[in-house]
């Protein structure tokens, strides 16, 4: 299981970015084809550079997958920086296109959609796995999984507050994006530790 256990966090992990990453490409697409024309090329090349960065992430993802459990803990970093690499590019690309504020503020809804998917579908994995080991501890998997809920929840109310506010800069949904995000890890780390030791093999 420990094995298992850790590919699904890893795994959780990376697709948690890859629905950001996603999220965020969506949403630039549309204003980086009608940013004005002193921008525009500039904005059509950190869109492409985001792009590609998307792409790389999730080969580099599929690779280290295929490779197994011994891998995962040294492709972590590498991941690691490629996530900052594409964060520091979005920031980029609202400098090319000036502080438009709606479009930041629409950027922050698409990734915040983005994450709350993420908890949901990683929640979902959560209870598949949980299906597969014995009765044993299954009172930590409760305790556990309701963590995750109200987590997600708190998370999700913290986001919610800032769609509804008016104006805020993209530093501020940024950090706040980060904090949920951190969340989301050490959610599904613990979650992920309680189902090791409630494996029979565990």
């Amino acid at each position: 299981m420990s094995e298992h256990s850790s590919t699904s966090v890893y795994v959780n992990w990376a697709r948690e970015r890859l629905h950001e990453m996603d999220a965020a490409l969506e949403s630039f697409g549309v204003k980086a084809a009608e940013a004005e024309a002193a921008s525009k090329a500039k904005a059509q090349e950190i869109f492409a550079d985001l792009q590609k960065r998307r792409d790389d992430l999730e080969a580099l993802l599929k690779t280290q997958a295929e490779a197994g459990g011994a891998t995962l803990a040294s492709a972590k970093s590498e991941l690691d920086q490629h996530w900052a690499g594409f964060e520091a590019q979005m920031k980029a690309y609202f400098d090319t296109i000036g502080q438009q504020a709606e479009q930041q503020k629409t950027t922050f809804k698409d990734i915040a959609a983005a994450q709350a998917k993420a908890w949901t579908e990683s929640a979902d994995r959560f209870r598949a796995a949980a299906t597969q080991v014995t009765t044993t501890g299954t009172a930590d998997l409760d305790a556990v999984f309701t963590q995750l809920k109200s987590d997600a929840a708190q998370a999700g109310a913290h986001l919610e507050q800032l769609k509804q506010a008016g104006s805020a800069s993209w530093s501020v949904f940024s950090a706040a994006l980060g904090e949920s995000r951190k969340a989301f890890d050490a959610a599904n780390q613990a979650a992920w530790n309680a189902l090791t030791k409630s494996s029979p093999k565990g």
